[in-house]
């Protein structure tokens, strides 16, 4: 089998499963319970927090853990317009924010707040100059995707954060799903307030993520109940998800610099083929974007067909993101990216991963050439 799909989930690390095992059959008390099996699960978590936040450079109670991005940035993005809407209603964001920020600003403007999208460019690009031109007196929060997750491109997250340090009264929020283990940030650097992470999308286990809150800053939780998490999110933590998810960020960030340096060698690779195919249109940016994400489109063709017929390779790639790949319509990034209708409605995204080999891209190159030089890719 070769895997492809990278950016929509990864494959756990061995030792994430056998840390998830271990500690689901073995400390499975409630975290919150006052007997020596809570406590130890109680421990287990703090020691996880602790590991992250060294990870992040961070400190530990600035680290929240939630179900994955999308609980994230709903705390992240909702939580804040929830406990500033006294002092604004204003929100700065992208035309290209996965659908979690997406739909949640759709949402809140439902309810009365001003949301500004920012147009991209035509290689998925926003500039400092227009988050700075568009904050206003009442902007309570600037949401920017720093690795968009169809396309790969990056944003000027850092020099963004720089800006917003001269506006105190606007809370940045950067998601940082696609990002992190593959293009580094420093949270402090960049100045940030809000960072979502998942879990699943640097070898851990489904449903596990954490939400860095800055020290001293203040969200309205949208899950009431219990005390966890410091009060923004309520219920009985995934203790098991979140030692593995620990174990899996260690693993990742500890060999980062040499799984960029062959992912980047991988990704040139398939570039230079696409770009020698007359029949596809390369859509990921060839500047600041990120090492693992390629996004071509084969105008005039099913994409959700050509899937199918990798399947028979068996190479499993996708259209766009997992959260809107089985909707046939044409993909949202790709129409703010300017792109032609035969283009957006045609997208497949190949993903990769420190574990995808040189062998693997070749193999897809060969049978992404022999698809289309037999012509067996449904049209539309």
């Amino acid at each position: 089998m070769i895997y492809l799909d990278n950016s929509a989930t990864t494959r756990p690390y061995p030792e994430v499963i056998e840390s998830f095992t271990k500690v689901a059959t073995q400390y499975f008390g409630n975290p919150s319970s006052v007997h020596a099996l809570g406590s130890e699960a109680e421990r287990l978590i703090m020691q996880a927090r602790e590991n992250i936040a060294t990870l992040m450079s961070v400190h530990p109670r600035e680290i929240i853990f939630t179900s994955g991005g999308t609980e994230g940035n709903n705390i992240a993005v909702k939580g804040t317009a929830l406990k500033y809407r006294k002092r604004g209603k204003h929100i700065i964001t992208t035309s290209i924010e996965h659908a979690s920020i997406h739909e949640g600003f759709k949402q809140l403007e439902a309810n009365g707040y001003d949301i500004t999208y920012l147009p991209v460019n035509e290689d998925g690009h926003i500039t400092v100059d227009q988050v700075k031109e568009a904050i206003r007196k009442d902007t309570i929060l600037v949401s920017i995707i720093h690795v968009n997750n169809e396309v790969g491109s990056i944003q000027p997250v850092k020099e963004i954060g720089e800006m917003l340090a001269q506006h105190s009264q606007v809370l940045y929020h950067v998601d940082y799903v696609q990002g992190i283990g593959k293009v580094p940030l420093s949270i402090r650097e960049a100045k940030i307030d809000l960072l979502t992470a998942s879990g699943h999308k640097f070898h851990g286990m489904k449903g596990t993520g954490f939400l860095y809150v800055r020290k001293g800053l203040i969200l309205e939780p949208l899950f009431t109940g219990g005390s966890q998490e410091s009060q923004l999110r309520a219920g009985t933590e995934n203790v098991p998800g979140i030692v593995s998810m620990a174990r899996a960020l260690r693993m990742t960030l500890e060999n980062i610099e040499q799984n960029i340096s062959e992912l980047e060698k991988l990704k040139q690779r398939l570039m230079n083929f696409l770009s020698q195919m007359t029949e596809v249109v390369i859509n990921t940016p060839v500047h600041d974007s990120a090492p693992h994400i390629v996004n071509f489109s084969v105008p005039g063709t099913k994409p959700e067909a050509l899937v199918h017929l990798f399947e028979e390779y068996n190479i499993y790639v996708s259209t766009k993101s997992a959260c809107s790949s089985k909707d046939a319509s044409a993909s949202r990034i790709l129409i703010e990216m300017q792109k032609e209708e035969k283009v957006t409605k045609s997208a497949i995204r190949v993903s990769m991963s420190a574990h995808t080999s040189e062998k693997e891209i070749d193999a897809f190159c060969l049978a992404l050439k022999e698809i289309l030089t037999k012509k067996i890719v449904i049209k539309r």
